[in-house]
């Protein structure tokens, strides 16, 4: 009986071992993280095909030794301003320090961040959103890998899979077409804007902004962030007596006159506000109004072109 019982428990732990370290298929990767890589592209401007082709290859598909220790997914090293946790790992050279992540999501946000903060990527931000080959090239010209043909095999990814479908994806009617395959009811995040439910300081449209989490209030983000609650405010063009929402997006520094160049335009949906384009892009609301030639406090109707970088223009 004994042994039949350390038998069953042997093969039970080969079980469990074995689905642990399931190799992911390709396409399997893409899509438990595609809806990642978008929530990326909305934040910081980077093509979510960009981010799924890197995170394929940097990984091995999630697969890669560093990936499965450390939970990081784009290769990226400790370099000298990396004060988080940190996991040795054999790459150019032997046991090269690589940032250790908490969670894979974690990964992904950080190399947003890394690319946003790195000047030697400055120019990919001013490539159009749905520019992926200029964006393949551009990392592998700015330096972000020593292979040879790392922008080709990029952009073989990117077209095997398709991944540039989600190039187009800006809205989040579309995000959920193309991520979620289920028709049961979810409450709308939309005038939220929530990709991480986290309070973490991170780079939306090349901007510093936070999450609201519960129990927040105007003094206290303005005492962690040592500003005036005028300035919240101001920043993110609220009126006095607004009441912050769980969820909500705020910056902390102020937004700018106009979006990235990544961003053009963007058709006006019935359940949006000026207000939330305006979150949405880092564009000052009044800056936003002049750039559509529209009186402040006026509501386009729905299917209308907003212009986010350029001056709309004259009928």
């Amino acid at each position: 009986m004994l042994k039949k019982t350390v038998l069953l428990l042997f093969l039970c732990s080969l079980t469990i071992l074995s689905l642990a370290q399931r190799v992911l298929t390709r396409e399997e990767y893409i899509q438990k993280y595609r809806k990642l890589a978008i929530h990326e592209m909305q934040r910081c401007g980077i093509p979510a095909s960009i981010t799924l082709a890197q995170g394929c290859l940097e990984s091995g598909n999630g697969n890669s030794d560093l990936s499965r220790r450390s939970n990081n997914h784009f290769g990226i090293k400790c370099k000298s301003n990396w004060t988080g946790k940190r996991v040795y790992h054999d790459d150019d050279m032997r046991n090269e320090c690589f940032r250790h992540y908490n969670s894979v999501e974690d990964s992904y946000i950080d190399h947003s961040d890394f690319l946003v903060a790195n000047p030697r990527y400055a120019d990919l931000f001013q490539l159009d959103i749905t520019d992926y080959k200029g964006w393949a090239r551009g990392l592998k010209k700015a330096g972000y890998a020593t292979a040879t043909h790392y922008a080709e095999s990029l952009i073989k990814i990117i077209e095997d899979f398709k991944l540039y479908d989600y190039d187009n994806v800006l809205d989040g009617e579309q995000l959920d077409m193309i991520v979620s395959n289920d028709n049961h009811n979810q409450e709308s995040t939309k005038n939220l804007i929530n990709p991480y439910q986290t309070r973490k300081v991170v780079f939306r449209n090349g901007l510093k902004s936070i999450v609201v989490k519960t129990g927040d209030t105007p003094q206290s983000i303005t005492d962690e962030f040592n500003m005036s609650i005028w300035e919240l405010y101001k920043y993110n063009d609220l009126p006095d007596n607004h009441r912050l929402q769980v969820n909500e997006i705020l910056y902390i520094v102020p937004k700018r006159n106009k979006a990235l160049r990544n961003f053009k335009t963007h058709v006006f949906l019935a359940d949006e506000t000026m207000h939330y384009v305006s979150q949405r892009f880092g564009i000052r609301l009044k800056k936003l109004y002049r750039l559509n030639r529209m009186r402040y406090g006026e509501r386009p109707v729905a299917g209308t072109v907003l212009y986010l970088h350029d001056k709309s223009p004259r009928d």
